[in-house]
């Protein structure tokens, strides 16, 4: 199996192209962000180049208010959110990413639905002129209260109302536990379309060898499943990340 490093989570101290190295010494196969945008764009391209990792995703800006979590699912706001998915597009396409994360923030009801919509359609027109696919994901209620997409069954729901090629599930299976549990069956219905898929302990997102889900035994059930792209590791370090990384070479073979 493989595994991309979330440098979201992993090496925060460090300059996003040094912890790029850092992921590339550690041993893993790829790597994706969450916000780079105060980062050298250069810079971050040229450690990507040097290290040959891919670079799987970004994230959209969360915005500028005060407890901004994403913008999309936000009506009246569907101008900054716009224009945050055109800068992230921009930064895929310079870095040569894979996907692009669009964050839905705090919102409910219909018209929170509608301009979802609307700007998720946006972001595929947008992304299919440079090859890209657009990602959401359901975040769970006690890390993320109000956050406007929750549920695996909620996702689904939104991709058909999009219907658009270039749009996919982003498979968390911390949010998802905590969610709606039962995991390798939830996936292998969501399978045909799930576009990445991440993992980290629960219930307190620190590293995936403790907590209550057995991933030693979960990640080769979905590989098995027919994923074949690298897991995502997004989970919150205790310590040093090289420190808490012998989970990596013991699963890599698995």
């Amino acid at each position: 199996m493989k595994f991309s490093a979330n440098l979201g989570f992993l090496w925060t101290e460090r300059p996003l192209p040094e912890a790029i190295r850092a992921a590339k010494r550690a041993g893993f196969d790829a790597v994706e962000f969450h916000f780079p945008y105060a980062e050298n764009r250069a810079a971050v391209k040229a450690a990507l180049e040097e290290t040959g990792l891919p670079l799987l995703g970004l994230n959209t800006r969360r915005g500028e208010r005060p407890g901004d979590n994403g913008l999309a699912a936000q009506p009246g706001r569907a101008e900054e959110a716009k224009a945050a998915i055109d800068e992230a597009i921009d930064w895929a396409a310079a870095l040569g990413a894979a996907n692009v994360h669009v964050m839905a923030g705090a919102a409910e009801g219909p018209a929170a639905e509608a301009v979802y919509v609307d700007n998720l359609s946006h972001a595929c027109r947008e992304a299919a002129t440079h090859g890209l696919s657009i990602l959401i994901e359901p975040l769970n209620r006690r890390d993320a209260p109000g956050y406007f997409l929750g549920t695996t069954d909620q996702a689904r729901e939104i991709l058909r109302a999009v219907g658009r090629p270039e749009l996919w599930l982003m498979f968390d299976c911390y949010h998802v536990q905590i969610m709606e549990g039962d995991l390798t069956r939830r996936f292998e219905a969501l399978l045909d379309v799930v576009g990445h898929v991440q993992f980290a302990g629960v219930p307190d997102r620190g590293r995936p060898d403790r907590g209550e889900i057995a991933y030693d035994r979960l990640l080769p059930a979905l590989a098995a499943a027919g994923w074949d792209a690298p897991f995502g590791a997004e989970y919150r370090p205790a310590g040093e990340p090289e420190a808490e990384l012998g989970w990596l070479e013991a699963w890599r073979g698995l």
